[in-house]
């Protein structure tokens, strides 16, 4: 009897947790969420009817400033603006506010269950109790400002570099026997796929509920998974409440992600130059859809829509640069093997493949560990070169400034891509098959954040890595490099730079050199269009110009303040 009473306790204690947990977490979403969704449904709405007609603007000029499209495709695109706009309009503010009340209604609520992941036992209840207020109305603004920058910076940056291209770019042309082709595949697309995903959803949503439910319950009865510790059961036990609304949202998502998958065959035609191969692509999908689901489901293999190919087979050009083969599968003796990437699947729906234990998640990296990371190697690159007047504050002012129009693009690319070029560096003189951190925490592909847009960039960063690895740069030569992608906009500040480079005779192997450089910037400028960089980085430049009035003992309050205010 007495062996039995510690389970029992230890049972009243994870029921009470939970109850308390679920109440503070039901009182703080009432109070506090209609705060917080307010906050960002009229910030991010105000956002996109404020910057609408210059986002109309600004790819109206694109379009007509740009080389790679020839006349009748520019047509075409100003003929199909309107409709496209009106989409970003509808699915943009509908979205703002589904997200709004989701994120006021269960961040708190959620917070609430977090807290009592706190060892102390009185800050568990604690935590409890004042996580998911004052911080969920501070994460509503910061939602806000993240895609306020998306909107303005992060959108005009990818219009900038459709209007210079380079002239040798690939024109993409239309015959306007395509356009009729297009047109109707697009509306097959919407008239087949969108009633069949829509079926599809619908009719596996309740195989999708009850097996969730079922293995989190086979979880909770066997103490795996999220349940496998204690301080974990009531967020585990949340998250079977809140798995309805889970799988109501992967059915919207279907709906809404299938208007889009139909519209693409319009695309297929134009690509494919073919009116057939369109409306292979309109039926394959409803098969791919049908088969992925039944692969998350653990439903019979295939699908029961006929699965036409809708692609021809292409030879892949020969390349004059560097091959490596980078992040392929591996053989029984641990040996990696070269493969191709598969592409993602359509839509994104919750796995029901068997839970990771608490301890395994930790284990894997983070994407904010990552983010960190990039900016401390950014803050500490660029302490390094205010300290060889390699930049100046001046420069910092005049990116973190947007009064004075300049760019500065020393500082928004150059600086990043010099320090992404050094966390590069540092990985290869580790001999690290991956990333490593400043914290020596190496990033492979079996422990990289399981996250979709990393997906995009690790493996080309592999690539690269290798590229830069077997080049076998000289010390010379890793000199001009950084010379290449700090100042590689401004060929005299180039010049005046004395870092000790050199510049190889040999011309393919400058051109090389050269080639890298551009895959970095590339891979820079990608980054800098996501969600939270820029909000990040300006946090860096703040610490760097902080740094230099500290340095320069001009630590003002006046000065400190102006920063402050930017």
């Amino acid at each position: 009897m007495l062996n039995v009473l510690p389970d029992w306790l230890k049972t009243l204690y994870v029921v009470f947790a939970f109850c308390s947990a679920l109440f503070f977490g039901a009182l703080k979403s009432v109070l506090v969420g209609p705060i917080a969704a307010l906050i960002l449904i009229t910030g991010n709405v105000g956002v996109i009817l404020a910057l609408f007609p210059t986002h109309v603007a600004w790819t109206v000029y694109t379009l007509l400033k740009t080389n790679r499209f020839d006349a009748p495709l520019k047509v075409a695109f100003l003929f199909g603006l309107p409709v496209l706009f009106g989409l970003w309009l509808g699915l943009s503010i509908g979205g703002s506010v589904l997200v709004g009340l989701g994120y006021g209604f269960f961040a708190p609520w959620i917070s609430s269950f977090e807290a009592f992941r706190h060892e102390d036992e009185s800050n568990k209840f604690l935590h409890s109790i004042v996580d998911g207020t004052w911080g969920t109305i501070k994460g509503s603004c910061t939602v806000v400002q993240d895609f306020a920058d998306l909107c303005y910076h992060s959108y005009p940056l990818y219009l900038k570099e459709l209007r210079e291209s380079p002239s040798d770019s690939e024109l993409r042309t239309l015959r306007f026997i395509h356009v009729p082709a297009c047109i109707i595949v697009g509306l097959l697309g919407i008239v087949i796929d969108v009633p069949l995903y829509t079926a599809i959803a619908v009719v596996k949503s309740p195989y999708m509920l009850f097996k969730g439910w079922q293995r989190f319950i086979h979880d909770l009865i066997s103490r795996e998974g999220p349940f496998l510790e204690t301080a974990c059961i009531p967020i585990a036990g949340l998250t079977i409440l809140v798995w309805p609304i889970v799988v109501i949202g992967s059915v919207i998502l279907a709906i809404v992600s299938s208007i889009f998958i139909g519209l693409y065959g319009s695309a297929v035609v134009y690509q494919e130059r073919s009116f057939k191969r369109g409306v292979a692509y309109v039926i394959a999908m409803v098969a791919e859809f049908d088969e992925y689901t039944n692969d998350w489901l653990y439903l019979r293999e295939g699908s029961v829509f006929p699965k036409p190919k809708y692609r021809k087979k292409r030879v892949l050009p020969h390349s004059t640069e560097v091959s490596v083969s980078v992040g392929g599968s591996r053989s029984s003796d641990g040996k990696q093997n070269g493969g191709p990437m598969h592409a993602p699947p359509i839509m994104t729906m919750p796995t029901l493949s068997s839970s990771r234990s608490v301890r395994e998640v930790i284990r894997e990296v983070k994407m904010v560990q990552v983010w960190e990371n990039l900016m401390r190697v950014c803050e500490m690159s660029g302490k390094e070169l205010l300290d060889a007047n390699v930049i100046s504050p001046n420069e910092l002012y005049d990116w973190l400034n947007p009064k004075k129009g300049n760019p500065c693009p020393i500082i928004g690319t150059g600086l990043p891509c010099y320090a992404f070029f050094q966390n590069l560096l540092r990985s290869i003189k580790h001999g690290s098959e991956g990333l490593v951190l400043l914290d020596g925490l190496e990033i492979t592909h079996l422990n990289r954040p399981q996250d979709r847009v990393l997906d995009w960039f690790f493996h080309p960063i592999m690539v690269l890595k290798e590229q830069i690895r077997v080049l076998q740069l000289t010390e010379g030569e890793i000199r001009y490099l950084e010379k290449i992608i700090l100042f590689g906009t401004d060929p005299k500040r180039m010049e005046s730079w004395d870092n000790g480079s050199f510049e190889p005779e040999d011309a393919v192997r400058v051109a090389q050199i050269q080639g890298i450089s551009r895959r970095l910037i590339g891979l820079t400028r990608g980054t800098s269009k996501l969600p939270t960089y820029r909000r990040k980085y300006r946090n860096v430049i703040k610490n760097l110009i902080v740094y230099c009035l500290a340095r320069d003992g001009s630590t003002r309050s006046m000065s400190m303040r102006s920063v402050a205010s930017v």
